[in-house]
């Protein structure tokens, strides 16, 4: 989808209902500016609930903002989702992501071994719908994870693979720094 023409618009702020507003307007607050997901999935209020309150409750896992962002990163190149990589790849680098470990969680890697069986077990998930294999259990906790972790990443890919898509659907105009598709050479 281009820039210019959206298959669903975001929410104009200005005709959003009271609570929508209200929620927009703190999204605002906390971040400066609010995204074209946040507005597109505003046309749902239901649909924004939800993602808002299972990313407030995936940032107090046990897993650190570095690691969710490696999570995110898997998942939003094994979707093809250009806007969550370009929001992403911003938000990692925040994270302390080097562009190096932004390019290694891209295709499942990572210099850290725990950062590559965290990438790896996070793109299995999304590409196997889920359906991993034992040895996939079992190296995700040679490298030091346990169960609970492996249950943090099935929610985060959720709540990625749930951004992914409505950009898909939506055709959900990029509002950060673009990135190729393509992981270069």
């Amino acid at each position: 989808m281009s820039a210019a023409s959206p298959r669903i618009a975001p929410l104009d702020p200005a005709s959003a209902t009271p609570a929508v507003a209200a929620t927009l307007a703190a999204i605002k607050a906390k971040l400066g500016v609010v995204p074209n997901l946040i507005r597109t999935f505003a046309r749902a209020p239901v649909a924004l609930d939800g993602y808002l309150a299972l990313s407030d409750a995936l940032a107090n896992g046990g897993l650190s903002a570095g690691q969710r962002e490696i999570v995110a990163l898997s998942v939003g190149q094994a979707n093809q989702c250009g806007y969550c990589l370009a929001a992403h790849t911003l938000i990692g680098k925040g994270a302390g992501l080097s562009e190096a470990d932004i390019r290694a969680a891209r295709t499942g890697g990572g210099a850290d071994p725990r950062d590559a069986a965290l990438a790896d077990f996070a793109r299995r998930l999304t590409e196997q719908r889920g359906v991993v294999g034992d040895d996939d259990l079992a190296a995700f906790r040679r490298a030091g994870f346990d169960d609970a972790a492996a249950l943090e990443v099935v929610a985060l890919v959720a709540l990625n693979t749930l951004t992914n898509y409505t950009n898909h659907l939506a055709g959900t105009a990029v509002d950060f720094p673009p990135v190729p598709l393509e992981i270069a050479g």
